[in-house]
């Protein structure tokens, strides 16, 4: 049996969505066990070759968002569309079992779980604390920032939302549902 050795910064975000670090050759056995459809990469450089033959060999599909962040000083935070596109990746619950993953799992991965967390309804300092967990002494107030200043307004509600978005009422919930993330 392979060692099961899980990427920097792994960590389950829900059932069927995790986060991590870019993930190594020694990481794969451990990813293999989660079964994954979809991958949200957040690096600004392209795929290291290792890792785009792994998910081809899984036929997991991975959607990398950090392409146009090449130019981008590593201290301003993530584009607001690109946060916008992942969130739309990550209400779509046909992409699951899902990962987000970054270089470290730390900036980039941190500030999409944190806006993940606004559009679930939690208050902001569980929210910041997750991301301080993750990011360590090197959190980022700009990505605290920006997480606290996102609008969800901005996300389109799918009409079937993974299961964990408890705080969204369903289209059919009527008075007695909750009414959205406050």
């Amino acid at each position: 049996m392979a060692c099961q050795i899980p990427p920097v910064n792994f960590g389950m975000v829900e059932e069927g969505l995790y986060r991590c670090g870019m993930p190594s050759p020694l990481n794969f056995p451990f990813l293999e066990k989660l079964n994954l459809r979809c991958v949200i990469c957040m690096l600004p450089d392209d795929l290291p070759e290792h890792f785009a033959t792994w998910l081809d060999d899984q036929g997991a599909k991975c959607i990398h968002l950090g392409e146009g962040m090449q130019t981008r000083s590593p201290w301003k935070p993530v584009p607001e569309d690109v946060i916008l596109e992942g969130l739309n990746i990550l209400l779509d619950p046909s992409s699951y079992p899902l990962a987000v993953m970054c270089s470290l799992g730390r900036h980039q991965t941190g500030t999409l779980v944190g806006c993940l967390r606004k559009l679930q309804g939690w208050s902001l300092a569980p929210i910041l604390e997750e991301y301080r967990r993750y990011a360590g002494a090197k959190h980022r107030q700009l990505n605290e920032q920006f997480i606290e200043l996102f609008d969800i307004d901005l996300v389109v509600r799918p009409p079937a939302p993974p299961k964990f978005f408890y705080g969204w009422a369903s289209p059919d919930a009527g008075s007695g549902g909750e009414s959205g993330p406050t």
